[in-house]
């Protein structure tokens, strides 16, 4: 076939004399030329190479009329048959064709290197195969080859009894259909290969299901011809009487969607509503909705089985009115209603859109270029699905262009979404972070590669890890470019802060034992020392050691008993600076924006508490009760960290809680700790902590509450005093 190019076109352009002329397109001419080629080579399925092609392009034709694309489609298999097949296709049909055909076989390497190595797809794969096979193509028409491709190889099986190829192969190709390429039209829209593709795929994965569903078909064709015949007669007449020019037509039967139905509503095939259906196609939108009026005037709608896509279009771009209505027998009848714009649109999809895309005046370059540029926003816009398929997606990162990932494969064909511009140790921290931290190098479709390589789409990847270690500090080095991911960065910072709080527990740990031997109560337990100067553990006792957030003194006082008063001492008063108050209940750092500060934990200061600060070593500025024995150390020693440091004013409508430690002594007895808790409750006060004591028949108990101010507090303690058995009870 020769297609004719306008002489305005690109194409046909006089070309400067230093400019390569691209030579003209012709399809015959291609498979002239490889018909030669492909004497007597067959396919691993088994096909001849020359039907393939063929085949392919019979099918690819009503989708694209397009010289390129065609030409494409009877290349498919050069590669396979001379040795520099892109110098030979380049020089003869141009760098367009060229690409092509390289972006088709590299995605059927691609499918055959998944097929080989997974027997089923789980559906999260299957939909990361898609959008990978969607981001390897630099041209959206290669993925109408390769649909029309694998749609002709399922056309040759059922044509040929013998199976031929590799065993088993046509049922694994028969799955993959349906988890990859079928699905893959459906996105696309190119409702003209989805349903073929499922319906072959279905009769090779399901032969006795897929026949059982054709002989209830075949066997109700007689009554349901006759049913439809006289459906249409009534609605073209009745369009006719007012006035409306349409097109009425039984609609095919798929049935793979026939099967979904009855799976999907548990549904017996007698009671499927579009087993019966017709087709009405008009010129205008509001056409379609003036049928949709006079059929529901003349027969009885099913109201819940309405549905209209024209006011919302499937994802996909598909738009149609679909209403169910009863004749007057009480038989069901399924009716689309469309413009012809909508037909072509659901029958070819993309193929379509391209259509009317690009009808421009011949010869405007200013308007082609509009078309092009109209096009191609549309396209990036429908092939970023991935917000349809939040249970895939990775939710630490946000939906965006297509353009911004990449997908990669493990050894074992995995596929594995990583953002542009991730290298193998962003791969390897996807897989698994202790893996991350191990990996030494990378192989690369088989090469040894340096470990800032930025990783392509469609590449297979292997990590070369040691058996132990971990990251390098110049990982997070930007320049260095060995991370693009800020997930795998995270986990690389995270690894060194927790080797540096390892090594914080290791100094503190040291630092109280020895001023335990100090003191002569070496045999102190740790436990016990760190829950009375108020942390949850020994290791967070450590740490707060090597930041110095408590004084040496602080540990002798904790060893003893401190005596217990109904009411928390006069605090010492601290003159306040007067700052303007500005925030929601924070503490504001006097004279410095935005700094890091932190509540002590060893008085548990609540406004109106007065305080002060202390910068301490990595965690900005703790702040402390005037009155905190630990601050008074601390400003006696240190006093050039103190700071001046004030509470923010609380924020309209929000109360900030702070957490406070409440310690109660009392006689023990059955249901103490239900009567104060009783009490924490009328003050809506709320208990995230309990730590109790029983000694000698004295009950030591410590609560920690968390309160809006000092005032509730106190309120709390007076009535807690109460409380039969209970001696003392005070702020800690």
């Amino acid at each position: 076939m020769s297609v004719k190019h306008h002489p305005s076109s690109p194409r046909n352009r006089a070309a400067p004399p230093s400019a390569q002329v691209v030579p003209l397109v012709d399809p015959a001419a291609a498979r002239a030329l490889v018909s030669s080629l492909y004497v007597d080579r067959k396919l691993r399925t088994g096909e001849p190479y020359l039907e393939h092609a063929d085949g392919m392009v019979e099918i690819a034709r009503p989708l694209r009329d397009d010289a390129d694309l065609l030409a494409a489609g009877y290349l498919f298999g050069v590669h396979d048959v001379l040795r520099d097949a892109d110098d030979w296709m380049r020089a003869r049909f141009g760098a367009s064709v060229t690409a092509l055909v390289g972006d088709l076989r590299q995605l059927m390497r691609l499918s055959e290197r998944t097929r080989a190595r997974n027997e089923s797809h789980a559906e999260g794969q299957a939909e990361a195969l898609r959008r990978m096979l969607l981001a390897m193509c630099n041209d959206l028409r290669v993925v109408l080859l390769r649909l029309a491709s694998r749609l002709q190889t399922l056309r040759w099986y059922a044509a040929h009894k013998d199976e031929g190829g590799e065993p088993g192969v046509r049922e694994r190709l028969a799955r993959e259909t349906l988890d990859l390429y079928a699905p893959l039209a459906n996105r696309l829209g190119v409702w003209q290969l989805k349903w073929e593709l499922e319906d072959l795929a279905f009769r090779f994965i399901e032969p006795d299901t897929y026949k059982r569903i054709a002989r209830l078909l075949d066997e109700k064709r007689v009554e349901r011809e006759g049913f439809i015949q006289e459906a249409q007669t009534v609605l073209r007449d009745m369009l006719a009487s007012a006035g409306l020019r349409a097109e009425v037509n039984g609609r095919p039967k798929h049935i793979y969607s026939i099967w979904s139905k009855m799976q999907a509503k548990q549904l017996a095939f007698d009671d499927l509503f579009d087993v019966r259906a017709l087709r009405v196609i008009v010129d205008e939108v509001a056409q379609c909705y003036q049928v949709l009026s006079l059929v529901h005037e003349r027969f009885t709608p099913i109201t819940a089985e309405y549905d209209d896509y024209i006011a919302r279009p499937k994802a996909n771009g598909y738009k149609s009115l679909h209403t169910v209505v009863l004749d007057p027998g009480g038989r069901p009848l399924e009716i689309q209603i469309r413009t012809r714009q909508m037909h072509a649109l659901a029958e070819l999809g993309v193929a379509a859109h391209w259509r009317y895309k690009e009808a421009v005046t011949p010869g405007v370059r200013g308007a082609g270029q509009a078309g092009e540029d109209e096009r191609i926003a549309w396209l990036r816009q429908l092939l970023a699905w991935r917000q349809e398929v939040e249970s895939t997606a990775d939710a630490s990162v946000p939906a965006g262009p297509q353009d911004d990932r990449i997908y990669v494969l493990t050894p074992q064909a995995r596929v594995v979404e990583l953002p542009r511009g991730a290298t193998a140790i962003d791969f390897a921290y996807h897989l698994h972070t202790e893996l991350g931290h191990r990996c030494r190098g990378a192989k690369v479709d088989g090469a040894m590669v340096p470990l800032s390589t930025a990783l392509s789409t469609g590449q297979t990847v292997e990590v070369i890890a040691a058996k132990a270690g971990g990251p390098s500090r110049d990982w997070l080095n930007p320049d260095l470019g060995y991370l693009a991911s800020q997930r795998s960065r995270a986990k690389v910072r995270a690894w060194f802060n927790a080797q540096e709080t390892e090594q914080a527990i290791v100094a503190g740990r040291e630092f109280v034992d020895k001023e335990l031997a100090r003191l002569g109560r070496s045999t102190a337990k740790l436990e016990d020392l760190a829950r009375r100067l108020g942390y949850a553990s020994v290791d967070d006792l450590c740490v707060a050691a090597t930041k110095e957030e408590f004084s040496l003194r602080s540990i002798e006082q904790a060893l003893t008993v401190a005596p217990v008063v109904v009411e928390e001492a006069p605090p010492i008063l601290v003159g306040k600076p007067k700052v303007s108050p500005a925030g929601k209940g924070q503490v504001l750092v006097v004279g410095v924006d935005s700094l890091l500060t932190s509540l002590a934990r060893c008085c548990r200061p609540v406004p109106p508490d007065d305080i002060v600060g202390f910068v301490t070593r990595g965690k900005g500025v703790s702040i402390h009760r005037a009155s905190c024995a630990n601050a008074m150390a601390l400003m006696q020693r240190q006093g050039e960290r103190v700071i001046d440091v004030a509470w923010g004013a609380p924020g309209a409508g929000k109360e900030v809680q702070y957490p406070v430690d409440v310690v109660v002594l009392a006689q023990d007895r059955q249901g103490l700790l239900r009567d104060i808790s009783e009490v924490f409750a009328r003050e809506k006060l709320n208990v995230v902590g309990v730590n109790t004591l029983s000694l000698r028949g004295e009950a030591q108990m410590q609560f920690t509450l968390e309160v809006n101010d000092a005032a509730g507090v106190r309120r709390a303690l007076a009535q807690v005093a109460e409380v039969k058995g209970v001696i003392a009870a005070r702020r800690r």
